[in-house]
Order: C-alpha cells, then sequence, then structure tokens
C-alpha cells in the first residue's frame, strides 16, 4: 500500500490493471462529485469566497421615485454577508469543468428617500456560472481561464428600516444591481479560482519519503484531460535514493479504466511500482537459530523449526542449526487482471555451528 493526498484527500492506494496492459507511471481520473467536494471545500467550506467578496462595494444608486415620488438614493452599500452559498461541478468534454455557485448576497447600505434617511437591507439571490480550462502547462503545472462568466440575478428581497417600500425603489434596485453586479462578481470568482488551483496543484506536485532510503517524487506529466464522465491527470513518479540518483522506470502514458461509480480512481504502473518496491522492501538478512533435535529431517523449512540431520556426524557434534534468509536483488510486482503478485527472491542457507571451527553451509537455494 502506498498513501498519497491528491486534492485534499488523502488515498491509500492499490494496484489497477486494464486488461492485459503493462502500465508505468501514475494516472488519476476524478468523477464530477470528487471535483465538486475539493472545489466546495477549497472555495466554500474554507472561506476563500467569503473572504474575497467581504470587501465588495457597490456603487451608489440613484433613481426617481420612492415616497411621494421624491428623488431615492442608496449610498454607502456593501456586501454584509453570504448566506447559504451551494456549488456544483459539471465536466466538459475536451474543455474542462463548470462550475455553478449559487448564493444569497446580505447586502447593507443608506437609504434616502427625499428628506427621510434610514438604513437598507437587500437580499439578492445570485447565480454564477463559470467554464475553467486549463492551459499553459509547463514543469509539472498549469493555469487556470475562466471563460464564459455568466451572473444571473433572481430574487431581491428590500427592507427598510421604517418599512415603508415603494415598488419604485425595488425597480431601481433591481435595475442598478443587474447592471453592476456581474462585472464585481466575476473577478472575484476568477481570483478564488486561481488560488484554488494553487491548492490542487501543491497535491499534484509532492515528495514523501520512503523509510531512511530515498523519496518518491510525483508530479503532472502533461495538462489534465476531461471526458464526461471525469477528469483525467496523466502522473509521473520519480523515485530517487537518499543521494538524488534515480531508480529508473518506463513512464510511458496508457488509457484509464472506467471509473465506474467511485470517486477517485488512481492507478499505479507497473514500472513505478517496481521501482518504488524495491525501496520498500529493503529487507535485512533474517537468521533463525535452534537445537538441531527439535524437528526431523521431513519437517518443512520455516522460521521456527529446523531440521535434523542424524546421519551427519558434523550436524550431531553441534550446538545450533540455523536458517539465514537473504533477500536476492529487488522485488517484482506482476500485474494481472483483478490480480496483483509481488515476487520476493530469496536465499536460504541451512547452517551448522560446530562445537569446534568454522560455521558450515549445508544447504545453498534460492526460492
Amino acid at each position: 500500500m502506498m498513501m498519497l493526498k491528491l486534492f485534499g484527500i488523502v488515498i491509500f492506494c492499490g494496484v489497477l490493471s486494464h486488461s492485459q496492459e503493462v502500465l508505468s507511471g501514475l494516472s488519476c481520473a476524478v468523477s464530477p462529485g470528487a471535483m465538486q467536494h475539493v472545489l466546495s471545500d477549497a472555495i466554500l467550506q474554507k472561506g476563500l469566497l467569503q473572504q474575497h467578496l467581504q470587501g465588495l462595494m457597490l456603487p451608489n444608486i440613484m433613481g426617481e421615485g420612492g415616497l411621494l415620488n421624491s428623488p431615492t438614493s442608496i449610498t454607502g452599500l456593501h456586501l454584509v454577508k453570504v448566506r447559504v452559498p451551494r456549488l456544483s461541478v459539471v465536466l466538459l468534454p475536451g474543455i474542462g469543468v463548470q462550475m455553478t455557485i449559487i448564493a444569497k448576497l446580505e447586502l447593507g447600505g443608506n437609504c434616502l428617500v427625499g428628506l427621510v434617511s434610514e438604513l437598507i437591507g437587500i437580499l439578492a439571490n445570485v447565480n454564477i456560472t463559470v467554464n475553467i480550462k486549463c492551459t499553459n502547462f509547463e514543469s509539472g503545472t498549469f493555469q487556470v481561464v475562466i471563460e464564459d462568466c455568466l451572473c444571473v440575478l433572481g430574487t431581491i428581497k428590500i427592507k427598510l428600516l421604517s418599512g415603508l417600500l415603494s415598488l419604485s425603489v425595488n425597480k431601481i434596485v433591481l435595475k442598478q444591481l443587474t447592471a453592476t453586479l456581474p462585472s464585481l462578481l466575476c473577478p472575484v470568482v476568477d481570483i478564488v479560482v486561481n488560488l484554488a488551483n494553487v491548492e490542487v496543484l501543491r497535491t499534484l506536485n509532492a515528495v514523501f519519503p520512503i523509510g531512511t532510503a530515498g523519496t518518491i517524487h510525483y508530479r503532472l506529466a502533461n495538462l489534465p484531460f476531461t471526458s464526461g464522465r471525469f477528469l483525467g491527470f496523466d502522473l509521473d513518479g520519480a523515485v530517487k535514493h537518499v543521494g538524488g540518483s534515480i531508480v529508473p522506470h518506463d513512464s510511458s502514458p496508457s488509457a484509464l479504466p472506467p471509473l465506474l461509480d467511485n470517486l477517485l480512481l488512481l492507478v499505479l504502473r507497473q514500472g513505478f511500482l517496481n521501482a518504488a518496491l524495491s525501496f520498500l522492501l529493503q529487507l535485512a538478512p533474517q537468521t533463525f537459530t535452534c537445537p538441531p533435535e527439535t524437528v526431523s529431517v521431513a519437517a518443512p523449512l520455516s522460521t521456527s523449526t529446523c531440521p535434523r540431520f542424524p546421519q551427519c556426524p558434523v550436524c550431531r557434534d553441534t550446538n545450533l542449526l540455523s536458517i539465514k534468509l537473504t533477500l536476492s536483488g529487488n522485488p517484482l510486482i506482476l500485474l494481472e487482471e483483478n490480480k496483483a503478485t509481488v515476487k520476493v527472491l530469496v536465499v536460504i542457507q541451512v547452517l551448522v555451528n560446530p562445537l569446534d571451527g568454522p560455521v558450515i553451509n549445508l544447504l545453498l537455494l534460492k526460492a
């Protein structure tokens, strides 16, 4: 098992294969649900949208109307609070991600109707839809570009401290906000999406240690790609020794298996896994000892039993028998349909320790 962190989600990676294809490197596919969770967490739950909307100042609203046809002016209009925001995501094949934010903006300011001045509160429903496209890939990073930002103003509720409100004030506010809000909100969403992208890239370009032997460094190999069902990321990994030398492996790309109903699918390819396993399975030689009379020669070799050799004078005159297991070469992982096998090559030695004299190697075999 290997632990990776992608998009703020910690994943314990297994092995997935597609038909009999030999895989190398890394690939990741994210469903709309997973991407929606990530963007919602970064933009809404962590307060990124609220933070950048907080300084939003709207232009003064001036118009004729109000009580007794008096002129109306609304000044100092600012954002008080963003209520119950919701975020949804649709994948656009070959283009990118379409993100929609639905929120209620609570605005406050001062309203002057004729000679009467009082506080005004406005609750405006907004629906912001943007297409997010990935571009300018270089050295594991990319930029996001906001295209076709559409901001639709829904119902508006206006409350004056006195409770007196004319239809003309409502029409003036609706007309002015419809004209000004899109030009104010779309740039804010652009900033927020780019900041969220920095967080995403941080998880797509990471280094983590493999014990004390070295590190694994993985990053994007090219631009993300989209289908109607998932957003795909082709990653490449480098397995490095502590000194900096890289364990070579085949990093050619391959197609991802179907995403099915999973939120996230991560494919670790065979070449990359073999390079990582050479670090993960660093087994020191293991030696097991026991008195020679404990078992018969017919007993199987194991980590807790030792054979007896009654026909061997040297064996009878020894205090201990020992079995030594030593790793021979790097472990290999073999990927098959619905199956992954780790092959570990070892050398097995059966040793005797005479009462006087050097240790004698009775048996040597590879397994």
